[in-house]
Protein backbone atom coordinates (compact mmCIF):
# COMPACT_ATOMS: atom_id res chain seq x y z
CA UNK A 1 0.00 0.00 0.00
CA UNK A 2 1.53 3.71 -0.54
CA UNK A 3 2.42 5.50 2.25
CA UNK A 4 2.77 9.30 0.51
CA UNK A 5 1.27 8.83 -3.43
CA UNK A 6 -2.21 8.28 -4.53
CA UNK A 7 -3.50 7.31 -0.83
CA UNK A 8 -7.00 6.78 0.72
CA UNK A 9 -5.59 9.15 3.26
CA UNK A 10 -7.22 12.56 2.44
CA UNK A 11 -10.60 10.98 0.92
CA UNK A 12 -11.46 9.05 4.17
CA UNK A 13 -10.12 12.17 6.40
CA UNK A 14 -12.80 14.22 4.17
CA UNK A 15 -15.05 11.88 3.76
CA UNK A 16 -15.83 11.64 7.49
CA UNK A 17 -15.30 15.29 8.68
CA UNK A 18 -17.91 15.89 5.44
CA UNK A 19 -20.53 13.71 7.53
CA UNK A 20 -19.98 15.39 10.68
CA UNK A 21 -23.27 17.63 12.38
CA UNK A 22 -21.38 20.67 12.71
CA UNK A 23 -19.39 20.17 9.46
CA UNK A 24 -18.52 23.81 7.45
CA UNK A 25 -18.57 23.77 4.24
CA UNK A 26 -14.71 25.64 3.04
CA UNK A 27 -15.12 24.34 -0.84
CA UNK A 28 -15.05 27.85 -1.84
CA UNK A 29 -11.20 28.28 -1.44
CA UNK A 30 -10.92 25.32 -4.34
CA UNK A 31 -11.23 27.69 -7.21
CA UNK A 32 -8.48 30.28 -5.72
CA UNK A 33 -6.47 27.46 -5.30
CA UNK A 34 -6.89 25.88 -8.83
CA UNK A 35 -5.92 29.25 -10.43
CA UNK A 36 -2.48 28.18 -9.48
CA UNK A 37 -1.95 24.94 -11.30
CA UNK A 38 0.20 25.11 -13.55
CA UNK A 39 0.86 28.59 -12.86
CA UNK A 40 4.20 30.72 -12.01
CA UNK A 41 2.48 31.33 -8.67
CA UNK A 42 1.97 27.43 -8.00
CA UNK A 43 3.82 27.48 -5.01
CA UNK A 44 1.57 28.58 -1.37
CA UNK A 45 2.00 28.34 1.98
CA UNK A 46 -0.60 28.76 4.26
CA UNK A 47 0.42 28.88 8.32
CA UNK A 48 -2.11 29.27 11.05
CA UNK A 49 -1.90 28.32 14.43
CA UNK A 50 -2.82 25.02 15.31
CA UNK A 51 -6.40 23.60 15.29
CA UNK A 52 -7.31 26.24 13.17
CA UNK A 53 -8.44 23.65 10.34
CA UNK A 54 -5.40 23.65 8.36
CA UNK A 55 -5.17 20.01 8.02
CA UNK A 56 -8.90 19.14 7.45
CA UNK A 57 -8.76 22.03 4.00
CA UNK A 58 -5.60 20.02 3.54
CA UNK A 59 -7.39 16.67 2.92
CA UNK A 60 -10.52 18.61 1.41
CA UNK A 61 -8.28 19.38 -1.34
CA UNK A 62 -6.63 16.62 -1.52
CA UNK A 63 -9.92 14.86 -1.69
CA UNK A 64 -11.14 17.21 -4.55
CA UNK A 65 -8.05 16.55 -6.57
CA UNK A 66 -6.72 12.91 -6.28
CA UNK A 67 -7.30 10.47 -8.74
CA UNK A 68 -7.03 7.82 -6.59
CA UNK A 69 -10.84 8.38 -5.53
CA UNK A 70 -13.82 9.41 -7.17
CA UNK A 71 -15.39 12.04 -4.68
CA UNK A 72 -18.05 13.77 -7.08
CA UNK A 73 -20.48 12.32 -4.58
CA UNK A 74 -19.14 14.47 -1.66
CA UNK A 75 -18.56 17.54 -3.77
CA UNK A 76 -21.61 17.73 -5.61
CA UNK A 77 -23.36 18.63 -2.49
CA UNK A 78 -20.69 21.37 -1.08
CA UNK A 79 -20.66 25.24 -2.42
CA UNK A 80 -17.54 24.43 -4.57
CA UNK A 81 -20.51 22.59 -7.26
CA UNK A 82 -21.46 25.86 -8.26
CA UNK A 83 -18.64 26.77 -9.57
CA UNK A 84 -18.74 26.65 -13.37
CA UNK A 85 -15.25 24.87 -13.68
CA UNK A 86 -16.11 22.46 -10.91
CA UNK A 87 -15.06 19.54 -12.95
CA UNK A 88 -12.15 20.56 -14.58
CA UNK A 89 -9.77 20.00 -11.89
CA UNK A 90 -12.14 17.38 -10.07
CA UNK A 91 -10.30 13.80 -9.63
CA UNK A 92 -7.48 14.30 -11.86
CA UNK A 93 -4.24 14.90 -10.07
CA UNK A 94 -1.48 12.73 -8.98
CA UNK A 95 -1.45 13.48 -5.18
CA UNK A 96 1.64 13.64 -3.32
CA UNK A 97 0.78 14.11 0.91
CA UNK A 98 3.39 14.34 2.95
CA UNK A 99 3.16 15.19 7.13
CA UNK A 100 6.18 15.86 8.44
CA UNK A 101 5.71 15.22 12.21
CA UNK A 102 5.97 11.37 11.40
CA UNK A 103 9.16 10.15 13.10
CA UNK A 104 10.66 7.21 13.00
CA UNK A 105 9.97 5.08 16.16
CA UNK A 106 13.23 3.80 16.23
CA UNK A 107 15.68 6.49 15.62
CA UNK A 108 16.51 10.27 16.39
CA UNK A 109 18.87 11.19 14.19
CA UNK A 110 18.02 13.71 11.53
CA UNK A 111 19.36 11.34 9.00
CA UNK A 112 16.79 8.67 9.93
CA UNK A 113 14.21 11.15 10.06
CA UNK A 114 14.70 12.64 6.13
CA UNK A 115 15.88 9.12 4.76
CA UNK A 116 12.34 7.63 5.97
CA UNK A 117 10.33 10.41 3.76
CA UNK A 118 12.97 9.37 1.22
CA UNK A 119 12.44 5.97 0.91
CA UNK A 120 9.07 5.28 1.29
CA UNK A 121 8.68 8.43 -1.59
CA UNK A 122 10.81 6.26 -3.72
CA UNK A 123 9.16 2.78 -3.30
CA UNK A 124 5.81 4.52 -3.64
CA UNK A 125 6.78 6.19 -7.27
CA UNK A 126 8.66 3.01 -8.37
CA UNK A 127 5.64 0.83 -7.63
CA UNK A 128 3.44 3.45 -9.51
CA UNK A 129 5.57 3.30 -12.28
CA UNK A 130 7.25 0.06 -12.68
CA UNK A 131 8.84 0.63 -15.81
CA UNK A 132 11.59 2.40 -13.61
CA UNK A 133 11.82 -0.07 -10.70
CA UNK A 134 15.60 -1.05 -12.45
CA UNK A 135 16.82 2.25 -12.42
CA UNK A 136 19.03 3.90 -10.17
CA UNK A 137 18.22 7.90 -9.86
CA UNK A 138 20.28 10.18 -7.41
CA UNK A 139 17.18 11.99 -6.22
CA UNK A 140 13.83 12.13 -5.95
CA UNK A 141 13.68 14.66 -8.09
CA UNK A 142 15.66 13.07 -10.87
CA UNK A 143 13.27 10.02 -10.22
CA UNK A 144 10.03 12.09 -10.24
CA UNK A 145 11.12 13.92 -13.78
CA UNK A 146 11.58 10.47 -14.76
CA UNK A 147 8.05 9.98 -14.63
CA UNK A 148 6.85 12.26 -17.25
CA UNK A 149 3.90 12.89 -14.88
CA UNK A 150 2.69 15.97 -13.02
CA UNK A 151 1.85 15.88 -9.51
CA UNK A 152 0.22 18.29 -6.73
CA UNK A 153 1.99 18.13 -3.82
CA UNK A 154 0.27 18.72 -0.24
CA UNK A 155 2.93 19.23 2.89
CA UNK A 156 1.40 19.11 6.46
CA UNK A 157 3.24 20.45 8.94
CA UNK A 158 6.87 21.50 7.02
CA UNK A 159 7.65 23.63 10.32
CA UNK A 160 6.96 20.55 12.59
CA UNK A 161 11.53 20.28 13.07
CA UNK A 162 11.39 24.23 13.60
CA UNK A 163 8.24 24.57 15.69
CA UNK A 164 9.54 21.78 18.22
CA UNK A 165 13.10 22.31 18.15
CA UNK A 166 14.09 19.09 16.68
CA UNK A 167 17.80 18.59 14.69
CA UNK A 168 18.51 22.19 15.00
CA UNK A 169 21.73 22.00 13.11
CA UNK A 170 19.85 20.10 9.87
CA UNK A 171 16.99 22.75 9.61
CA UNK A 172 18.66 24.36 6.80
CA UNK A 173 19.80 21.13 5.15
CA UNK A 174 15.87 20.25 5.46
CA UNK A 175 15.04 23.45 3.29
CA UNK A 176 17.30 22.35 0.87
CA UNK A 177 15.64 19.20 0.34
CA UNK A 178 12.00 21.42 0.27
CA UNK A 179 13.69 23.13 -2.34
CA UNK A 180 15.27 20.25 -4.38
CA UNK A 181 12.05 18.56 -4.76
CA UNK A 182 9.72 21.22 -4.98
CA UNK A 183 11.71 24.88 -6.90
CA UNK A 184 10.85 24.37 -10.67
CA UNK A 185 10.42 21.01 -10.94
CA UNK A 186 8.24 20.53 -13.89
CA UNK A 187 6.36 17.60 -12.18
CA UNK A 188 4.93 20.10 -10.09
CA UNK A 189 1.77 21.33 -10.69
CA UNK A 190 0.72 23.03 -7.46
CA UNK A 191 2.77 22.80 -4.40
CA UNK A 192 0.99 23.13 -1.24
CA UNK A 193 2.16 23.26 2.14
CA UNK A 194 0.88 23.88 5.13
CA UNK A 195 1.85 24.65 9.23
CA UNK A 196 2.41 27.23 12.27
CA UNK A 197 5.16 28.86 11.22
CA UNK A 198 6.06 31.09 8.37
CA UNK A 199 9.36 30.44 6.27
CA UNK A 200 12.62 31.77 7.91
CA UNK A 201 14.28 33.87 5.50
CA UNK A 202 18.01 33.90 5.24
CA UNK A 203 19.71 37.33 4.50
CA UNK A 204 18.40 38.15 1.59
CA UNK A 205 16.69 35.31 0.34
CA UNK A 206 15.51 31.58 1.36
CA UNK A 207 15.70 28.33 -0.16
CA UNK A 208 12.02 28.22 -0.27
CA UNK A 209 11.46 32.14 -1.71
CA UNK A 210 9.32 30.46 -4.83
CA UNK A 211 6.18 30.10 -2.08
CA UNK A 212 3.76 32.45 -1.26
CA UNK A 213 3.19 32.77 2.04
CA UNK A 214 -0.33 33.48 3.84
CA UNK A 215 0.17 34.13 7.70
CA UNK A 216 -1.63 35.13 10.42
CA UNK A 217 -0.16 39.31 10.06
CA UNK A 218 -0.21 38.74 5.83
CA UNK A 219 -3.11 37.05 4.49
CA UNK A 220 -5.55 39.17 1.68
CA UNK A 221 -6.56 36.00 -0.09
CA UNK A 222 -7.31 32.80 2.25
CA UNK A 223 -7.86 34.14 6.03
CA UNK A 224 -11.89 32.96 6.23
CA UNK A 225 -11.03 29.95 4.93
CA UNK A 226 -9.33 28.64 8.26
CA UNK A 227 -11.50 29.02 11.65
CA UNK A 228 -15.10 30.02 11.34
CA UNK A 229 -16.96 33.30 10.06
CA UNK A 230 -19.54 34.77 12.43
CA UNK A 231 -22.12 33.45 9.60
CA UNK A 232 -20.70 30.09 9.80
CA UNK A 233 -20.82 29.91 13.44
CA UNK A 234 -24.04 31.49 13.84
CA UNK A 235 -25.29 28.41 11.77
CA UNK A 236 -23.94 26.27 13.95
CA UNK A 237 -25.30 27.25 17.12
CA UNK A 238 -28.84 26.96 15.30
CA UNK A 239 -28.10 23.16 15.19
CA UNK A 240 -28.17 22.82 18.82
CA UNK A 241 -30.46 24.35 21.72
CA UNK A 242 -27.78 24.07 25.03
CA UNK A 243 -25.63 27.43 24.03
CA UNK A 244 -26.22 30.69 21.86
CA UNK A 245 -24.15 32.60 19.37
CA UNK A 246 -23.22 35.17 22.05
CA UNK A 247 -21.90 32.33 24.74
CA UNK A 248 -19.79 31.46 21.94
CA UNK A 249 -18.43 34.53 20.63
CA UNK A 250 -17.54 35.69 24.47
CA UNK A 251 -15.50 32.77 24.39
CA UNK A 252 -13.86 31.79 20.62
CA UNK A 253 -14.58 34.80 19.05
CA UNK A 254 -11.57 37.21 18.78
CA UNK A 255 -9.15 37.10 15.44
CA UNK A 256 -9.89 39.13 12.11
CA UNK A 257 -8.63 38.41 8.95
CA UNK A 258 -6.62 41.07 6.72
CA UNK A 259 -10.33 42.03 5.63
CA UNK A 260 -11.97 42.89 8.31
CA UNK A 261 -13.77 39.46 8.81
CA UNK A 262 -13.97 37.80 12.64
CA UNK A 263 -12.87 34.53 12.55
CA UNK A 264 -13.92 32.14 15.79
CA UNK A 265 -11.36 29.20 16.91
CA UNK A 266 -13.07 26.34 15.07
CA UNK A 267 -12.24 23.39 17.56
CA UNK A 268 -13.14 25.11 20.48
CA UNK A 269 -16.68 26.50 18.42
CA UNK A 270 -16.96 22.33 18.31
CA UNK A 271 -16.07 20.60 21.35
CA UNK A 272 -18.64 23.17 22.97
CA UNK A 273 -21.14 22.81 20.85
CA UNK A 274 -20.68 19.05 21.26
CA UNK A 275 -20.41 19.15 24.95
CA UNK A 276 -23.13 21.96 25.36
CA UNK A 277 -20.51 23.51 27.55
CA UNK A 278 -18.01 26.87 26.54
CA UNK A 279 -14.78 25.96 28.38
CA UNK A 280 -11.41 26.11 27.76
CA UNK A 281 -10.45 23.62 24.74
CA UNK A 282 -8.02 24.81 22.22
CA UNK A 283 -5.40 26.08 24.76
CA UNK A 284 -5.56 22.43 26.47
CA UNK A 285 -3.80 20.82 22.81
CA UNK A 286 -0.26 23.24 23.83
CA UNK A 287 1.91 23.72 26.36
CA UNK A 288 -0.21 24.15 29.24
CA UNK A 289 1.64 27.29 29.81
CA UNK A 290 2.55 28.78 26.70
CA UNK A 291 1.10 32.11 27.18
CA UNK A 292 3.70 32.58 30.43
CA UNK A 293 6.61 30.72 27.63
CA UNK A 294 6.24 33.52 25.54
CA UNK A 295 6.33 36.58 28.15
CA UNK A 296 9.17 35.27 30.09
CA UNK A 297 11.17 36.12 27.37
CA UNK A 298 10.79 39.81 28.64
CA UNK A 299 8.46 40.29 31.34
CA UNK A 300 9.39 43.46 31.74
CA UNK A 301 9.06 45.17 28.51
CA UNK A 302 5.01 43.50 27.80
CA UNK A 303 3.90 43.48 31.43
CA UNK A 304 2.22 47.12 31.39
CA UNK A 305 0.71 46.10 28.44
CA UNK A 306 -0.30 42.87 29.57
CA UNK A 307 -2.54 45.06 32.51
CA UNK A 308 -3.88 46.49 29.96
CA UNK A 309 -4.98 43.89 27.30
CA UNK A 310 -6.53 42.06 30.33
CA UNK A 311 -8.72 45.15 31.00
CA UNK A 312 -9.95 45.04 27.32
CA UNK A 313 -7.45 48.34 26.44
CA UNK A 314 -5.34 47.04 23.63
CA UNK A 315 -2.08 47.27 23.02
CA UNK A 316 -0.57 49.62 19.88
CA UNK A 317 2.16 48.79 17.79
CA UNK A 318 2.87 47.84 14.60
CA UNK A 319 3.95 44.43 13.86
CA UNK A 320 5.55 43.95 10.25
CA UNK A 321 8.21 41.69 10.48
CA UNK A 322 6.53 37.91 11.50
CA UNK A 323 8.05 35.13 13.78
CA UNK A 324 9.23 32.50 11.34
CA UNK A 325 10.77 29.18 11.54
CA UNK A 326 14.35 28.70 13.19
CA UNK A 327 14.38 31.78 14.31
CA UNK A 328 16.36 32.52 17.74
CA UNK A 329 13.92 33.12 20.80
CA UNK A 330 12.25 36.64 20.56
CA UNK A 331 14.00 38.95 23.21
CA UNK A 332 11.85 42.59 22.20
CA UNK A 333 8.22 43.69 22.81
CA UNK A 334 7.68 43.37 18.94
CA UNK A 335 9.42 39.77 18.58
CA UNK A 336 7.18 38.37 21.28
CA UNK A 337 3.89 39.95 20.25
CA UNK A 338 4.97 38.74 16.56
CA UNK A 339 5.45 35.09 17.85
CA UNK A 340 2.27 35.22 20.15
CA UNK A 341 0.29 36.38 17.12
CA UNK A 342 1.76 33.79 14.66
CA UNK A 343 0.67 30.95 17.29
CA UNK A 344 -2.90 32.57 17.89
CA UNK A 345 -1.93 33.78 21.55
CA UNK A 346 -2.52 37.32 20.30
CA UNK A 347 -5.21 38.64 17.61
CA UNK A 348 -3.63 41.79 15.96
CA UNK A 349 -5.41 43.68 13.23
CA UNK A 350 -5.13 47.51 11.89
CA UNK A 351 -1.90 48.27 14.61
CA UNK A 352 -3.69 46.74 17.47
CA UNK A 353 -3.24 44.10 19.67
CA UNK A 354 -5.44 42.31 21.98
CA UNK A 355 -6.18 39.16 23.71
CA UNK A 356 -8.20 37.29 21.25
CA UNK A 357 -11.46 35.99 23.63
CA UNK A 358 -12.16 34.30 27.15
CA UNK A 359 -10.73 31.04 26.43
CA UNK A 360 -6.87 33.10 26.22
CA UNK A 361 -8.09 35.88 28.90
CA UNK A 362 -8.06 33.03 31.43
CA UNK A 363 -4.59 31.72 30.45
CA UNK A 364 -3.21 35.55 30.62
CA UNK A 365 -4.61 36.28 33.96
CA UNK A 366 -3.13 32.98 35.37
CA UNK A 367 0.12 34.10 33.80
CA UNK A 368 0.17 37.29 36.15
CA UNK A 369 0.40 34.91 38.89
CA UNK A 370 3.69 33.87 37.96
CA UNK A 371 6.96 35.12 40.33
CA UNK A 372 8.67 36.12 37.08
CA UNK A 373 5.54 39.54 37.44
CA UNK A 374 7.23 40.52 40.29
CA UNK A 375 4.76 43.08 42.33
CA UNK A 376 2.13 42.26 40.09
CA UNK A 377 1.96 38.53 41.20
CA UNK A 378 1.97 39.75 44.46
CA UNK A 379 -1.09 41.70 43.91
CA UNK A 380 -2.89 39.38 41.92
CA UNK A 381 -2.92 36.71 44.87
CA UNK A 382 -4.14 39.76 47.16
CA UNK A 383 -6.98 39.65 45.31
CA UNK A 384 -8.94 37.24 47.00
CA UNK A 385 -8.65 39.22 49.96
CA UNK A 386 -10.31 42.26 47.87
CA UNK A 387 -13.36 39.51 47.04
CA UNK A 388 -13.65 38.51 50.60
CA UNK A 389 -13.85 41.92 51.72
CA UNK A 390 -16.27 43.02 49.31
CA UNK A 391 -18.59 40.26 49.91
CA UNK A 392 -18.19 41.03 53.89
CA UNK A 393 -18.80 44.73 52.82
CA UNK A 394 -15.89 45.91 54.49
CA UNK A 395 -14.95 49.13 51.84
CA UNK A 396 -12.13 50.39 53.84
CA UNK A 397 -10.14 47.01 53.37
CA UNK A 398 -11.25 47.31 49.88
CA UNK A 399 -9.66 51.17 49.57
CA UNK A 400 -6.78 50.07 51.18
CA UNK A 401 -6.22 47.24 48.36
CA UNK A 402 -6.59 50.27 45.93
CA UNK A 403 -4.57 51.99 47.28
CA UNK A 404 -1.58 49.74 47.66
CA UNK A 405 -2.71 48.77 43.63
CA UNK A 406 -2.15 52.44 42.73
CA UNK A 407 1.47 52.90 44.60
CA UNK A 408 2.94 49.77 42.41
CA UNK A 409 5.76 50.75 40.03
CA UNK A 410 3.39 50.25 37.00
CA UNK A 411 2.33 53.93 35.24
CA UNK A 412 -0.52 52.50 33.50
CA UNK A 413 -1.99 52.33 36.82
CA UNK A 414 -0.95 56.21 38.03
CA UNK A 415 -4.53 57.39 36.99
CA UNK A 416 -4.31 59.12 34.12
CA UNK A 417 -7.27 58.81 32.85
CA UNK A 418 -10.37 56.37 34.09
CA UNK A 419 -8.94 53.55 31.81
CA UNK A 420 -6.07 53.65 34.45
CA UNK A 421 -8.62 53.29 37.82
CA UNK A 422 -10.23 50.36 35.95
CA UNK A 423 -7.02 48.81 35.56
CA UNK A 424 -6.33 49.26 39.06
CA UNK A 425 -9.91 47.63 40.21
CA UNK A 426 -9.44 44.54 37.26
CA UNK A 427 -6.08 43.32 39.44
CA UNK A 428 -7.56 44.11 42.38
CA UNK A 429 -10.46 41.56 41.77
CA UNK A 430 -8.73 39.47 39.21
CA UNK A 431 -8.99 35.93 41.61
CA UNK A 432 -13.26 36.92 41.07
CA UNK A 433 -13.25 35.04 37.74
CA UNK A 434 -12.82 32.32 38.83
CA UNK A 435 -16.30 32.91 40.87
CA UNK A 436 -17.78 35.42 38.88
CA UNK A 437 -18.35 35.97 35.54
CA UNK A 438 -16.94 39.97 34.86
CA UNK A 439 -18.05 41.74 32.29
CA UNK A 440 -16.90 45.73 32.20
CA UNK A 441 -19.03 48.28 30.59
CA UNK A 442 -22.27 46.14 30.52
CA UNK A 443 -25.62 47.45 29.18
CA UNK A 444 -27.84 47.09 31.80
CA UNK A 445 -30.74 49.18 33.18
CA UNK A 446 -30.94 52.49 31.84
CA UNK A 447 -27.26 53.14 30.80
CA UNK A 448 -23.83 51.15 31.51
CA UNK A 449 -22.48 49.76 34.38
CA UNK A 450 -18.14 49.60 35.02
CA UNK A 451 -18.10 46.28 36.23
CA UNK A 452 -21.11 43.72 36.54
CA UNK A 453 -19.85 40.06 38.48
CA UNK A 454 -22.26 37.35 38.00
CA UNK A 455 -22.09 34.76 40.26
CA UNK A 456 -21.42 31.09 38.85
CA UNK A 457 -22.71 29.84 42.17
CA UNK A 458 -26.43 30.70 43.95
CA UNK A 459 -25.28 30.74 46.91
CA UNK A 460 -22.67 34.08 46.08
CA UNK A 461 -24.40 37.72 45.39
CA UNK A 462 -24.22 39.90 42.12
CA UNK A 463 -21.74 42.63 42.46
CA UNK A 464 -22.20 45.72 40.64
CA UNK A 465 -19.13 47.89 40.56
CA UNK A 466 -19.03 51.89 39.16
CA UNK A 467 -16.20 54.40 39.27
CA UNK A 468 -16.05 57.83 40.30
CA UNK A 469 -12.93 60.36 40.66
CA UNK A 470 -13.07 63.36 42.74
CA UNK A 471 -16.69 61.96 44.25
CA UNK A 472 -17.63 60.40 47.20
CA UNK A 473 -18.38 56.57 46.45
CA UNK A 474 -21.95 57.13 48.00
CA UNK A 475 -22.83 58.98 44.66
CA UNK A 476 -21.72 56.09 42.54
CA UNK A 477 -24.05 53.78 44.60
CA UNK A 478 -26.81 56.28 43.49
CA UNK A 479 -26.05 56.10 40.13
CA UNK A 480 -25.99 52.15 40.22
CA UNK A 481 -29.97 52.84 41.82
CA UNK A 482 -31.09 55.63 39.57
CA UNK A 483 -29.93 53.72 36.33
CA UNK A 484 -30.84 50.20 37.29
CA UNK A 485 -27.86 48.46 37.09
CA UNK A 486 -28.85 45.89 38.37
CA UNK A 487 -31.87 44.59 36.08
CA UNK A 488 -29.81 42.13 34.36
CA UNK A 489 -28.49 40.76 37.28
CA UNK A 490 -32.51 40.33 38.63
CA UNK A 491 -33.24 38.94 34.79
CA UNK A 492 -30.85 36.26 35.71
CA UNK A 493 -32.51 35.33 38.98
CA UNK A 494 -29.81 36.65 41.23
CA UNK A 495 -31.38 37.33 44.64
CA UNK A 496 -28.97 39.15 46.44
CA UNK A 497 -26.88 42.42 44.63
CA UNK A 498 -24.11 44.06 46.24
CA UNK A 499 -23.84 48.09 45.05
CA UNK A 500 -19.83 48.90 45.43
CA UNK A 501 -18.86 52.61 44.63
CA UNK A 502 -15.25 53.56 44.45
CA UNK A 503 -13.74 56.76 44.18
CA UNK A 504 -10.25 58.31 44.32
CA UNK A 505 -9.20 61.90 45.54
CA UNK A 506 -6.83 63.47 42.88
CA UNK A 507 -5.93 66.07 45.35
CA UNK A 508 -5.60 63.78 48.62
CA UNK A 509 -4.70 60.58 46.79
CA UNK A 510 -7.05 58.57 48.67
CA UNK A 511 -9.19 55.91 47.57
CA UNK A 512 -12.52 55.09 49.03
CA UNK A 513 -15.25 51.86 48.48
CA UNK A 514 -18.66 52.05 49.65
CA UNK A 515 -20.78 48.68 49.62
CA UNK A 516 -24.15 48.26 49.56
CA UNK A 517 -27.24 45.20 49.29
CA UNK A 518 -29.65 46.36 47.15
CA UNK A 519 -32.95 44.89 48.48
CA UNK A 520 -34.91 43.03 45.06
Amino acid sequence: MPIFLNTASAYKDFKMLSDDEFFVDKSNIIPEVSKRINKKNRYLCVTKPRRFGKTSVLNMLGAYYGKAYCTKNIFDRLNISADTAYEVHLNKYNIINISFNNLPEDGDTYEEYINLTKETLKDDIKEAYPQLKTKEFRKISDLLTATDDEFIFFIDEWDYIFSHNLYIEYQWNFLEFLRDLLKDRPYVALAYMTGVLPIKKYSTGSALNMFKEYTMLNDPSFGEYFGFTEEETKILCQKQEKLTLEEISEWYNGYQTQKGIRIYNPRSVICALEDGTCQSYWTRTGKTDEVLFFLKYNINEVREDVIKMINHIPARLEIKAEYTAGQESPSTKKEIYSAMIVYGLLSYYDGEIRIPNKELMIEFESALEDDSFGYIAELVRNSNAVLDATLEKHGDIVAFYLHDIHNSELPILKYNDENSLSCVVTLAYIAARDKYRIEREEKSGKGFADFIFYPRQSRLPGIIIELKADCQPEAAIKQIKEKEYAEKLRHEKVKNILAVGISYDSKRKEHKCAIEEINN
